[in-house]
């Protein structure tokens, strides 16, 4: 799952934030003495220790690879975990529920109903919503993948559904994926696995924003990645790429990272610098999938070095966001390993997520929640005309 510089999200997350309380529970590994499953405090969530105009957010599990594990739908029937999902988020991300295999299954119909229940689930609980995503080479149909279709049927497909799917959620949506993953690892655009770019050439991509943008002129529009936590190749790729769409007045409002991160692989130390460029262009940023994958042995736990080195990485990627102004979004990949999908799609990696399955909070977890309330902290002394302050 800002970036958030609309009044609706300021207004929401004021609404959320409560006086921070002194104290913070205990970091001591998961693997040893269990505190509670989770605490029922107020004050001791993630969404009220965030700063005013700052969300955190998280996926809301379902669809895909969840369709082939043994368990019912997560967000339908785990009823813990809806609890834990309303409070202490204030913005979600449906996981799959919006992709184009979930929610257009046939080329004549839409399947709205979880994307539904996702929004006004949001509602219920004062959250915002970030919408993944419009224009995609994975995770397509059968029937668009597999048709044949003109390049103007084509085109026509994919203005009807991004205005469709937008307009449905117009106003109730604060932010869209628009474009997903639309370069290699070394910058080149996916000329042959994504449909669209194949088909229609790159000229589709700016005009997904501006159908976007049409169908709901109130909401943020974001190119979104990962591999792009640093300044390489791919980052080099999308931050001309977005330089050359704001020339031509293209609605692009905003640049995510990922952050699939894996504890095999260095940090990527240069976030920050790499955000405050987009951000420097006008851009809001964003980090929007964030999760820390280690090496787990099969039913095994990690020690109390490699939870010590998750929690890093977390604390890490938040603080980085908070240093940016335009960074007002921080989405993990889901909240609990139960439902993570990290073990299906990387063998011998797990324990990716804050929470164990059992939703006991991880080192991870504390290391995010106290980085947020010293954040609040910092922002309640700061004079707010002052360097460093945040936008709204």
């Amino acid at each position: 799952m800002r970036p958030f510089r609309f009044a609706t999200v300021a207004l929401a997350t004021a609404a959320l934030a409560l006086p921070l309380l002194g104290g913070s529970a205990s970091a001591a590994p998961s693997a040893g003495p269990k505190p509670p499953p989770h605490s029922h405090a107020s004050f001791d969530r993630l969404r009220a220790a965030a700063p005013e105009g700052f969300v955190i957010g998280t996926a809301v599990a379902g669809g895909g690879h969840h369709l082939e594990q043994d368990y019912p739908d997560p967000f339908t029937h785990d009823k813990e975990y809806r609890k834990i999902l309303g409070r202490e988020f204030s913005s979600v991300s449906p996981e799959n529920q919006m992709k184009w295999d979930h929610i257009h299954p046939e080329r004549d119909r839409y399947d709205f109903e979880q994307a539904d229940e996702i929004v006004e689930f949001a509602r219920k609980n004062r959250q915002v919503v970030r919408g993944h995503t419009l224009l995609w080479h994975s995770q397509n149909p059968a029937w668009l993948e597999e048709g044949d279709f003109t390049k103007a049927e084509l085109r026509g497909i994919l203005r009807e559904h991004i205005t469709t799917v937008v307009g449905r959620y117009k106003g109730r949506i604060q932010q869209w994926d628009v474009a997903n993953e639309i370069f290699d690892d070394q910058g080149g655009l996916r000329t042959q696995d994504n449909i669209w770019i194949r088909e229609l050439g790159p000229g589709i991509v700016a005009d997904a924003f501006r159908w976007a943008h049409k169908a709901d002129p109130g909401a943020k529009l974001f190119f979104n990645d990962y591999n792009v936590e640093s300044v390489n190749a791919k980052s080099d790729a999308y931050y001309a790429l977005v330089k050359d769409l704001l020339e031509q007045r293209v609605p692009v409002h905003g640049f995510s990272v990922q952050g699939h991160l894996s504890t095999r692989y260095g940090f990527p130390g240069d976030l920050a610098d790499n955000l405050r460029r987009f951000d420097a262009l006008g851009l809001e940023t964003a980090v929007t999938e964030l999760d820390v994958r280690m090496d787990v042995p099969a039913g095994g736990t990690p020690t109390a070095a490699q939870e010590k080195q998750q929690a890093d990485y977390y604390r890490r990627m938040l603080q980085a966001c908070l240093e940016v102004d335009g960074c007002n979004s921080f989405t993990i990949w889901g909240f609990t390993d139960k439902y993570s999908w990290v073990p299906v799609f990387f063998e011998g990696e797990g324990w990716a997520t804050v929470m164990t399955d059992a939703f006991v909070r991880k080192p991870a977890y504390h290391a995010l929640r106290d980085t947020l309330k010293d954040a609040r902290h910092d922002d309640c002394g700061r004079d707010p005309k002052g360097p460093g302050h945040r936008k709204h």
